[in-house]
């Protein structure tokens, strides 16, 4: 418990950090490979939405899990805190509140992470369904010219 105490906010902080730069790494990756694709090197439809869906599956599993880990924080948080209060000897009402406000910074963190990833993911997908739909007109095009 002495562990946990003094890390755990560096646990879940550490994870949702390394979670931020995964999701802004595959975001930047992602909105720059659609501004260099030529949708007109794809012969197949399911191979322009492979190319164009990779990595955002990463980007929507942040989004979907920072909560939980921030949630984890503030349980784990939670429990020491009534560990603390359980273990008897002198603790004030102040003590028990900046222990519990320190846990719920942790739901912050979670949802500071994955409000932007979700965001980024919808904008992502939309631009998935602009560049499909520019293929499609292209192939209209072609057919029209035959």
């Amino acid at each position: 418990m002495i562990f946990l105490k003094h890390n755990l906010d560096f646990l879940v902080f550490g994870i949702l950090g390394l979670m931020s730069f995964f999701m802004l790494w595959f975001v930047i990756e992602r909105y720059l490979y659609y501004t260099r694709v030529n949708v007109e090197n794809f012969n197949h439809p399911d191979q322009l939405n492979v190319a164009l869906t990779n990595n955002l599956t990463i980007i929507s599993t942040i989004g979907a899990n920072a909560p939980y880990i921030g949630l984890l924080g503030t349980v784990l948080g939670i429990i020491l805190v009534f560990y603390d209060m359980g273990q008897g000897g002198k603790i004030d009402v102040h003590t028990i509140m900046t222990g519990l406000s320190l846990a719920l910074k942790a739901t912050a963190g979670g949802l500071f992470v994955a409000i932007p990833a979700i965001m980024f993911y919808n904008g992502l997908l939309r631009k998935v369904d602009v560049l499909n739909a520019r293929w499609r007109e292209l192939q209209g095009m072609r057919e029209a010219v035959k």
